[in-house]
């Protein structure tokens, strides 16, 4: 009886016995499998590659959508790299731009030392005056008065139509309804007994041709040998402006209806387009109605009013 109940238990080591033969003989470097190796070796082979490929197809498939997003979110990025690279080129532009407008600014100021120079930013400019007005951001607190020149680096704009305290208009050159002429000069080169010899040939310019973009100067004397390409500066004679502000240059001439006279058309010398600092001239002396010089006064003053003589005395004598 007791034999039989450790049957199994003797069942059980003769396994482990074959088990641990079998392992030490498979453990063993040989040359080839047995016939059961091999048989449980290809059998596995195949039920293993029969769930490896689904698996592996499955797991290729989560991992190429998570390589997608990876790409999907580093292309979101380069882009908005992108775009503040684009601001930052703009940004960087407009600096360059401002730099090189206030350095042509002050080279003109070095040029216009004899002239009070009050600098201002053009503030507004309405779409429907374009060519007419702009508004800059200084006004009688600064010393700015009507009919005072406007410049830019390159040359004159136009001229102080009206001002307030803190801001102050300026009516342009290319104003289509600008009433106020201004006394110009050309500057010419003739041969005079055989020299070269430079002289000025005065003229008005009256108005400004919308459809050519040209200033129109009229009233130039007849038989003056005005050439293209010759400089166009204001003369001073009208009282306010100052003399030599550049005005622009000839393109071509012709006579007037009459004959009597010359039409000279002018290409400005200032980029209209472009008006974000100018210069207002001020301008030691300005001309009254009769023709006397009256001495600007500084900002902030007014002009001392002379008290009348006493009346002469011994009158009663």
């Amino acid at each position: 009886m007791s034999f039989f109940g450790n049957k199994r238990l003797i069942i059980v080591l003769v396994g482990l016995v074959l088990l641990i033969s079998v392992v030490g003989f498979t453990s063993r470097e040989r040359v080839s499998l047995t016939w059961p190796e091999m048989f449980f070796k290809d059998t596995f082979s195949v039920v293993q590659g029969f769930f490896y490929r689904p698996a592996q197809a499955v797991s290729g498939f989560f991992q190429e959508i998570e390589e997608a997003y990876g790409v999907y979110e580093e292309n979101k990025a380069l882009k908005a790299s992108l775009d503040q690279y684009a601001r930052l080129s703009a940004e960087l532009h407009t600096l360059k731009a401002d730099n090189d407008r206030l350095r042509e600014m002050v080279g003109a100021k070095d040029s216009l030392k004899s002239y009070n120079l009050h600098f201002a930013e053009v503030v507004a400019r309405n779409p429907d005056t374009w060519n007419n007005v702009v508004t800059i951001d200084q006004g009688l607190k600064s010393g700015i008065k009507k009919d005072m020149a406007v410049i830019t680096a390159k040359g004159m704009v136009g001229r102080i139509q009206s001002v307030a305290n803190f801001s102050a208009t300026v009516e342009l050159l290319t104003s289509y309804e600008r009433r106020d002429h201004i006394s110009a000069d050309i500057l010419t080169e003739q041969i005079v007994d055989g020299k070269p010899m430079y002289r000025q040939v005065s003229g008005v310019i009256e108005e400004y041709d919308a459809q050519k973009r040209l200033l129109v100067m009229r009233k130039i004397p007849w038989g003056q040998a005005i050439k293209k390409d010759q400089q166009v500066i204001s003369s001073g004679l009208g009282g306010v402006v100052p003399r030599n502000l550049p005005i622009g240059y000839i393109v071509r001439v012709e006579p007037d209806d009459y004959g009597l006279t010359q039409t000279a058309y002018i290409q400005p010398s200032a980029d209209f387009s472009q008006l974000n600092e100018v210069m207002v001239v001020e301008r030691d002396f300005t001309i009254g109605p009769n023709g006397e010089l009256i001495p600007q006064q500084p900002a902030g003053q007014t002009q001392k009013t002379v008290p009348p003589a006493p009346p002469a005395s011994g009158g009663g004598q």
